[in-house]
C-alpha cells in the first residue's frame, strides 16, 4: 500500500499555508477550500508533520465566522509566541457582505490567541482593524507578524494596495508596528516598489547573514519571489533568479527547522482535471528545501527526508549499461525502460551533456516508442528547464491544425544554468502531481493528468549526452 507523498484533505483542498514550527514538529495551518455552492466560509484546518514524509490532519483549527460576522472567511496571516508563552494568531477577516465605502468587500486584520498554538483559539473582535485612508479598504489582508531584534518592536507586514498610481502597480507591503502585540499604530510602508497588483502572503527571515522578503504576485505571472537584504529594513535586491517555483507552485511561506529552511506552498489543480484546464486556486499541499549558496541566493529542491522515503528500487531494463550514451548532432534519440513505472516514484538522472548540445531530459509516462509523453526538457542554449508533452491540443482534423506551434507550457519555463558538463535532473511523482528538481538549485511543480501511465527514459537532442546514472524507486508499506 502507498501513501501519498503531498498532503490533501480527503474532502477538499489546501489554499494558502501558514507554517508554524514548535518542538522539532511542523504545524501546518492552511485554508480549508471547500469548492461547493453556495460558496460555505472558509476555516483554517491543522496538519503536522514530523518528518515531511507522513502527515496527520486534526481538521478545523481556527472555525470561520457565521454569515453576518466580519470572518465568515478566515484567510490568511501569522502566529507567534510571546514572552509569556501566548501564541497569538493574526488572520485576514472578510465576508462577502461586509463592504466599504467603495461596494467592495472589506479585508480586515482579526485576532485570536491560545495557551497551546492548535486548535483551543480565542477569537478578540474587539482588537479588529482594516486599512488606513490611502489604501484600498478591500485589500487589507495577509498580515505577517516577526519580532524586529533591533528596535524591540513587533513589525506587521500586509497585502495592500494604495488609492492611486497605475492599477497593474499599486501594490505594497503596508506595515504597521506594536510594543505589545495588541495595540498597533499605522507605520510607513515595508516595500513600496510599486511594480505588481498587490504581493500576497509576505514573509520575513533572516538566515546566515542575509534577510530574506518572500512574497506571491499575480501580475504578469502567477509566481513567489524572493528580495534580499543585509538588514530587515533593506534596502532589497533582486536575485538573477528570484522565482521559487512556476506558475502551478503557488503562496507559498516559510518556517525553520534545526537551521534548515521550508517552503509550504500548493501545486494548483486544474479545471476537468485536464491538461488543457484553466489554473485554479487551492490545490494539493508541496515542500521545497531552500538551501543557501555561497552568495547568499537560494537553491531550492526536494528535501532529503522526503527523497529518502523511497527506498525500492523499479528495475528499468534499458537495454543498455551505464554510461548511456546518445550521440546525436543532427537528430534525436531516446532510451526508454522495458515496462511501465508505478504511479508514484522517485527518479533521478545524472546527464553529462556535451558542449553545443540542444536539448535531453527525462521522458515522463512515455508510450513504448517514446512518442506520446511528458517532457521535462533541459535547453541548455535558452538556459532554462521546460515542461512539454506530445500530443498537444488540436484545433481540427487537417494536419496543420496540430498545435505544433506550441513550444511547450509557456507558464511553466524555469530558468537555470547549465554549461556543459554533469548536471542532475530529480523527479517525484504521485498520481497527476508532479516535483522536478535541476542541481539541487531550480524546482518545477505541475501537474500530469492526460497520461495516467506509462513508461520512463532519457533522450538527447542535437548533441551529445552520456547518462552516468539513472535510477527509479518507489515507497511501499506492507
Amino acid at each position: 500500500m502507498n501513501y501519498p507523498v503531498f498532503f490533501q484533505p480527503a474532502d477538499a483542498w489546501v489554499g494558502d499555508l501558514i507554517p508554524y514550527q514548535q518542538d522539532g514538529e511542523f504545524r501546518l495551518f492552511y485554508l480549508h477550500e471547500v469548492r461547493g455552492e453556495p460558496k460555505p466560509g472558509t476555516s483554517w484546518n491543522l496538519v503536522t508533520t514530523k518528518d515531511l514524509t507522513q502527515f496527520q490532519d486534526h481538521g478545523v483549527a481556527l472555525p470561520h465566522g457565521s454569515t453576518d460576522e466580519p470572518d465568515f472567511n478566515c484567510y490568511t496571516g501569522s502566529i507567534v509566541v510571546d514572552e509569556a508563552g501566548v501564541h497569538h494568531l493574526f488572520y485576514t477577516g472578510h465576508n462577502p457582505a461586509n463592504t466599504g465605502q467603495d461596494g467592495l468587500p472589506l479585508q480586515l486584520v482579526m485576532h485570536a490567541t491560545s495557551t497551546d498554538g492548535t486548535g483551543s483559539w480565542t477569537k478578540h473582535p474587539e482588537l479588529t482593524f482594516g486599512a488606513p485612508d490611502g489604501y484600498e479598504s478591500a485589500d487589507w489582508r495577509d498580515p505577517f507578524v516577526f519580532r524586529d531584534g533591533t528596535s524591540g518592536l513587533w513589525r506587521m507586514l500586509l497585502a495592500a494596495r494604495h488609492t492611486d498610481g497605475p492599477e497593474r502597480r499599486r501594490g505594497v507591503i503596508a506595515q504597521c508596528v506594536s510594543t505589545d502585540l495588541m495595540t498597533w499604530e499605522y507605520a510607513e510602508p515595508f516595500w513600496d516598489p510599486r511594480r505588481y497588483i498587490t504581493h500576497e502572503c509576505p514573509d520575513v527571515f533572516e538566515w546566515g547573514g542575509w534577510w530574506y522578503l518572500v512574497y506571491s504576485e499575480f501580475s504578469e505571472t502567477f509566481t513567489t519571489r524572493y528580495r534580499m537584504a543585509k538588514s530587515p529594513t533593506g534596502p532589497w535586491t533582486v536575485p538573477a533568479l528570484d522565482s521559487i517555483d512556476g506558475r502551478a507552485f503557488y503562496a507559498s511561506k516559510t518556517a525553520e527547522w534545526d537551521g534548515r529552511r521550508f517552503f509550504f506552498g500548493w501545486i494548483a489543480s486544474k479545471e476537468g482535471d485536464s491538461d488543457d484546464g484553466a489554473w485554479q486556486w487551492a490545490g494539493t499541499m508541496a515542500v521545497l528545501e531552500a538551501r543557501q549558496n555561497p552568495d547568499g541566493t537560494l537553491a531550492f529542491g526536494l528535501a532529503d527526508e522526503l527523497v529518502d522515503s523511497f527506498w525500492d528500487e523499479v528495475p528499468l531494463a534499458l537495454g543498455q549499461d551505464m554510461p548511456l550514451r546518445m550521440d546525436v548532432p543532427d537528430g534525436y534519440s531516446s532510451v526508454l525502460s522495458a515496462h511501465d513505472v508505478p504511479t508514484q516514484f522517485y527518479a533521478k538522472a545524472v546527464l553529462d551533456i556535451a558542449a553545443g548540445t540542444t536539448e535531453c531530459g527525462v521522458l515522463l509516462r512515455s508510450s513504448a516508442d517514446g512518442d506520446r509523453s511528458y517532457i521535462l526538457r533541459l535547453e541548455p542554449h535558452r538556459g532554462r528547464l521546460v515542461l512539454d508533452r506530445w500530443p498537444r491540443a488540436t484545433t481540427g482534423d487537417a494536419q496543420w491544425q496540430v498545435s505544433g506551434d506550441v513550444p511547450y507550457a509557456v507558464e511553466l519555463e524555469r530558468p537555470c544554468n547549465l554549461p556543459p558538463g554533469k548536471h542532475t535532473l530529480e523527479v517525484v511523482v504521485d498520481g497527476d502531481l508532479c516535483v522536478a528538481v535541476v542541481d539541487r538549485q531550480v524546482a518545477l511543480s505541475t501537474r500530469i493528468y492526460d497520461h495516467p501511465t506509462g513508461r520512463i527514459g532519457v533522450f538527447a537532442g542535437e548533441g551529445s549526452v552520456a547518462v552516468t546514472s539513472f535510477e527509479v524507486r518507489k515507497r511501499t508499506t506492507s
